[in-house]
């Protein structure tokens, strides 16, 4: 709606009912009875003629308004620019309270904090040098903090580093490529671990490693074996017979000795050679000589007298 329609719209009602003319006679003006009534104070400027035009006095529209509403052509005549559009308005009226709300608190913080002279020579720090109160050292601080944060969130992520890897140097201040460090480093723990194993795996003997092995291979054929197992079963009658027992009194009359040959396959000592607690027979490289400190003799000794004696009382107790 243009400022004129609105205007029409608001303003220009129609006129009221005229008054009835009294029926009384008027009376007639002064000047027709010939009274004139001059003013001694006055001095010429205060009465204006008729006729001279006054360019402060209101416009008088001789149109009624019901003449006006009747004219078809609109004789309103827009000065200056045009009436803005609601949205134009809206968006004008955001900007300047908007405006004034920065001014305001800016005039408040103004107002809150106290004078200070930016005329002088300022520290690192922000504050200027010399004598100063505490409070405009404070305010000092404060703007100073306040312009940096402004110029670190303008910069953005690409000047502030954020989200990038760390670049390391070293003592000469050479850079440092993390990603081959960190490689060098596995494989560096790596061997450090392979050798750990092969080390703990060098301290166990052949006879332990064989028999892992040998675990592994039962597993292995575990998976295809039946759940129970009768005293028809070839395979663990045969192992059964090749264990070797010390106290086996049958032992002797084994026509298939399993001889030559350790566990690991390694050949062996094909002459007599002193027993030992574990059962271990010499290899086929040893000369006969028995260079041990005499322990597993006793062992074999006491043993053998504490089963005689056991025997024996057992022989004494019968007699009886």
């Amino acid at each position: 709606m243009s400022l004129a329609d609105y205007l029409a719209k608001n303003y220009l009602t129609a006129d009221s009912k005229p008054e009835k003319k009294s029926k009384k006679r008027k009376r007639k003006d002064g000047a027709h009875l010939g009274l004139v009534i001059a003013d001694d104070d006055a001095l010429g400027w205060g009465a204006k003629a008729a006729d001279a035009d006054d360019d402060e006095a209101p416009l008088n529209v001789s149109a009624t308004s019901a003449e006006f509403r009747k004219t078809k052509k609109n004789n309103w005549q827009t000065i200056g620019t045009p009436a803005p559009s609601s949205a134009d308005q809206a968006a004008a009226d955001a900007i300047i309270a908007s405006a004034a709300a920065e001014t305001s608190a800016r005039a408040l913080v103004d107002d809150d904090a106290p004078a200070v002279d930016d005329t002088g020579m300022k520290m690192e720090s922000g504050a200027h040098a010399g004598l100063q109160t505490a409070d405009q050292v404070t305010t000092q601080l404060k703007r100073k903090q306040a312009e940096e944060r402004k110029r670190f969130l303008e910069d953005g992520a690409e000047h502030s580093g954020q989200g990038k890897e760390t670049i390391y140097r070293d003592a000469s201040g050479r850079i440092i490529n993390v990603a081959m460090k960190r490689a060098e480093a596995r494989k560096k723990a790596e061997e450090e671990a392979a050798k750990a194993a092969a080390h703990i795996e060098a301290q166990k003997g052949d006879v332990q490693r064989a028999e892992r092995e040998r675990k592994k291979e039962q597993l292995k054929d575990a998976k295809y074996m039946t759940v129970a197992r009768y005293e028809d079963d070839v395979e663990m009658n045969e192992e059964m017979k090749e264990k070797e027992r010390w106290n086996d009194p049958a032992a002797m009359f084994l026509t298939k000795k399993k001889q030559g040959r350790s566990v690991t396959g390694k050949p062996l000592y094909a002459g007599a050679a002193a027993p030992n607690r574990y059962g271990i027979r010499p290899g086929h490289r040893w000369d006969g000589v028995d260079r041990g400190n005499g322990f597993e003799k006793q062992y074999f000794a006491a043993r053998n007298r504490r089963r005689d004696l056991k025997e024996l009382d057992y022989a004494w107790q019968m007699d009886e």
